[in-house]
């Protein structure tokens, strides 16, 4: 009488079985190598690893759990393991901006070396310094030129005595200069004995200096001069000494590193700080001789020790590495990406300012020739990391993070490290939605990652595809040490990654999820210390997974149970009908029926979604009430206005609704209104309607028929109660085995349909009618008949009514 022809129970889940599987265990069979049915993934990831041009960097889109991740690092590694390894980097002092540390790159170990090297030739100039000022040749030298100095202050001081006769004043030289003290009786007179002088004696005797200085002024001048020679040929004496005990060490060094030029250049700029800063390190005293050198060669390990600026801070060590590095990013915060400069920790709690040996290395310094695999999530939801990621692709150059710092009041100073250049390709992963968060938000973000390698979430059923789960079930006992699966076992989860994507045709390539059931069926059989894992335990796994999550559902039933949440499994109704719905807790999904009322009567207010009218329908929904609008104009209103009011409602329903999946159901409750048929409530429906009565797929359709089939189990099966669906659903029937084996006996019924004109005659018991072209109408004993003269009547009648 519909012309729909009832699911048989074949039909209801793919028939996946044990005996299609090449193996009685899994432990016959080899362990996966690879990653399956992600070939388009692969492919794009391979092409993109194969690029090293600016640009090129891949974005990896995917759902949670499907390998990308492991998989991205995978081939990265055996990419990076046919690279050689890329060169060290250190910071050295810039002696001309000490603000900007310079950056010197080596071939891999060479880094090291160099700061040995740099270690030891300080440590060489330290004993030859110390033993070339403390030499004899030193001293002599040294004593030349005192010796030459000392007979031309004699000579000039005599020249003064000479003037100072006329006057009666006596020239001294002294460590605080010349002093000129008055005579009496040719003896130089005391501090005691001056002040016991007469005041016309005093002032005879300042009259006598001043006129003295002004007739010494040129031999006064003359002293000084000297004074300064002095001083003068000792620095060139000190420079010369220096430079010869350095000539040696340095040549060697320069030689060593004659191929790199910025070393040979900061070497000199080394030679030139210590020649240029000799005071500092010498300790200023100048008049001991043998403590000239002091301060240098304490070789202290504290702040105050002057070579301390001759360090090497190695930041990227590859002397251990003999290919280019992988790096896996979880922390990828501003610190961890691009280093950081440390702080130096100072008395009572303050802080002193950073020097070049204080930079720390980032992920992107270490990855730095090589690879950086990063998480989107990450990197969107730690504060400033997509602008330093977005710095380095493009200026190509890799800057230390922080510099300049602010503590309580004190400003430090601030230092920016000389840039690295880049060479790093950088593998984000991630899903969908961050791509195109990051394409909407920056408009280069293309020009960045030119690949994208998209994982899918699900993958073809052959029986090539079969047997590479089968042989990851065998990797997965082989690395977690567990007992062989059975072929039985296997084909159960076979089964459950089917059920899981809701396709006969397809499987999952979630695989974390196929572990954790592998990962627990495992354990049930270890308990009962099994040496196969059996399907009974993958059954039992799959089981005890949902009964922990299954509180609401069982909340919800109880509801179902007690007639709180009213819902009919037998007899029938006009206006009322049971519609599915699907409640997803993140973790659990499970379906629930609901009542759907529709009540209709003269009026032009059209068709009411009370669930919008109480701001509790999403958009979705609002646009399949539209479509139902379309769909009663176009059927009965070709020669007459519709005057219609109508009210359509999700019974007891408090947290909202979306979705256009109950669009036939309102649909069916409208014309069971209007043709005042009732509508069996043994069956319930889901399924999306389009203007031309046509229905459309659904998601979530097994949720749906098992949810209703519950209630209708723990009430008693009667054998009329079913479900119907869309036809186009039916590849996406992986159903429980108590559904199918209710369906097989006769107990319960799964319709595909796929017109309206289906369902509301299998619904009413009505045939829906077909319209005769010649006059426009339909059997008067049919649906749409019915509808079309209850409308036609209300038009009638809403003509009557004035305005």
């Amino acid at each position: 009488m519909t012309g729909v022809k009832e699911l048989i129970w074949k039909q209801l889940r793919p028939d996946i079985s044990a005996d299609d599987l090449p193996c009685r265990t899994t432990a016959e069979i080899e362990p996966l190598c690879g990653i399956i049915g992600q070939e388009k993934a692969v492919e794009a990831l391979n092409f993109g690893l194969s690029i090293r041009a600016k640009g090129y960097n891949i974005y990896v889109a995917g759902p949670s759990g499907s390998g990308k991740t492991t998989y991205a690092k995978k081939r990265a590694l055996e990419t990076a393991a046919k690279e050689p390894a890329p060169p060290d980097w250190c910071y050295v002092c810039n002696f001309k901006d000490e603000n900007h540390p310079i950056a010197l790159s080596f071939p891999p170990g060479g880094g090291r070396v160099f700061r040995k090297d740099m270690e030891k030739l300080v440590e060489d100039l330290k004993g030859d310094l110390r033993r070339a000022f403390l030499s004899e040749e030193y001293a002599s030298k040294k004593g030349v030129i005192s010796r030459d100095i000392d007979e031309k202050q004699s000579t000039l001081l005599d020249k003064l005595n000479q003037i100072g006769a006329e006057f009666s004043l006596a020239a001294k030289l002294t460590d605080q200069g010349i002093q000129i003290s008055p005579m009496v009786d040719g003896k130089t007179l005391s501090p005691e004995e001056f002040d016991q002088l007469s005041e016309e004696q005093v002032e005879e005797i300042e009259r006598d200096s001043v006129t003295f200085s002004e007739k010494a002024q040129g031999t006064l001048r003359e002293l000084d001069d000297l004074e300064r020679e002095e001083g003068d040929r000792l620095d060139e004496l000190d420079l010369a000494t220096a430079r010869a005990a350095m000539k040696r060490h340095v040549a060697k060094m320069k030689k060593k590193y004659a191929d790199a030029e910025k070393v040979c250049t900061f070497i000199d700029a080394m030679v030139d700080d210590v020649l240029d800063n000799m005071d500092d390190l010498l300790g200023g005293d100048d008049d001991a001789s043998q403590n000239q050198l002091a301060a240098l060669l304490a070789a202290q390990q504290g702040k105050n020790d002057p070579s301390l600026r001759y360090r090497v801070n190695l930041i990227v060590d590859h002397s251990e590495d003999q290919c280019a590095p992988v790096v896996v990013s979880f922390s990828p915060d501003a610190q961890d990406l691009s280093g950081e400069i440390e702080l130096t920790p100072g008395p009572g709690g303050t802080v002193s300012g950073a020097d070049f040996m204080s930079i720390r290395a980032g992920q992107l310094h270490q990855a730095n020739g090589g690879y950086l695999i990063i998480q989107a999530y990450d990197v969107l939801t730690s504060e400033d990391s997509w602008e330093i990621l977005r710095r380095v692709m493009k200026t190509g150059e890799i800057c230390v993070g922080g510099g300049g710092a602010q503590t309580g009041q004190q400003v430090l100073p601030f230092l920016k490290p000389e840039p690295i250049p880049a060479d790093l390709k950088i593998i984000m992963i991630g899903n969908g939605y961050y791509y195109d968060l990051l394409m909407q938000t920056d408009e280069e973000f293309s020009k960045f990652f030119k690949i994208r390698a998209d994982f899918d979430s699900e993958m073809p059923r052959t029986k090539q595809n079969e047997r590479k789960v089968a042989a990851f079930i065998r990797r997965f006992s082989e690395r977690e040490k567990t007992p062989p699966f059975s072929a039985e076992a296997a084909a159960l989860v076979l089964e459950y990654s089917a059920r899981s994507v809701e396709r006969q045709d397809r499987l999952s390539t979630r695989f974390n999820l196929i572990a954790e059931i592998l990962c627990e069926a495992a354990a049930w059989a270890k308990m009962d210390g099994a040496e196969l894992i059996t399907g009974d335990y993958v059954r039992k796994a799959i089981e005890k997974k949902e009964d922990r999550l299954r509180l609401d559902q069982e909340k919800l039933a109880e509801a179902y149970d007690e007639d709180v949440i009213m819902i009919a499994t037998e007899g029938a109704e006009v206006g009322q009908i049971n519609a599915l719905a699907v409640l997803d807790s993140g973790d659990y999904v499970f379906g629930i029926p609901s009542r759907i009322t529709a009540t209709t009567y003269v009026g032009r207010s059209g068709i009411v979604n009370i669930e919008k009218e109480a701001e509790m329908s999403g958009q979705t929904h609002n646009k399949g009430v539209q479509i139902i609008s379309g769909y009663l104009g176009q059927t009965y209103a070709q020669d007459f206005p519709l005057s219609l009011s109508c009210r359509i409602c999700f019974e007891q329903s408090y947290s909202g609704i979306d979705g256009d999946s109950a669009s036939s159901t309102e649909l069916y409750a409208i014309l069971s209104s209007l043709s005042r048929l009732p509508i069996r409530q043994d069956l319930a429906v889901t399924g999306s309607v389009n203007q031309r009565g046509q229905i459309q797929a659904i998601g979530g359709a097994n949720y749906k028929i098992e949810g209703f089939f519950d209630l209708c189990r723990r009430r008693g099966l009667t054998g009329t109660q079913g479900v119907l669906i869309p036809e186009s659903n039916v590849r996406n029937l992986v159903l429980k085995d108590e559904v199918v084996q209710a369906v097989k006996s006769g107990k319960f019924h799964i319709y595909p349909v796929r017109t309206i004109d289906e369902g509301i005659t299998l619904l009413t018991g009505c045939p829906a009618g077909t319209i005769d072209p010649a006059t426009g109408t339909y059997p008067e004993d049919s649906v749409h008949g019915r509808v079309l003269a209850r409308l036609r009547a209300m038009s009638e009648a809403a003509a009557k009514v004035p305005g």
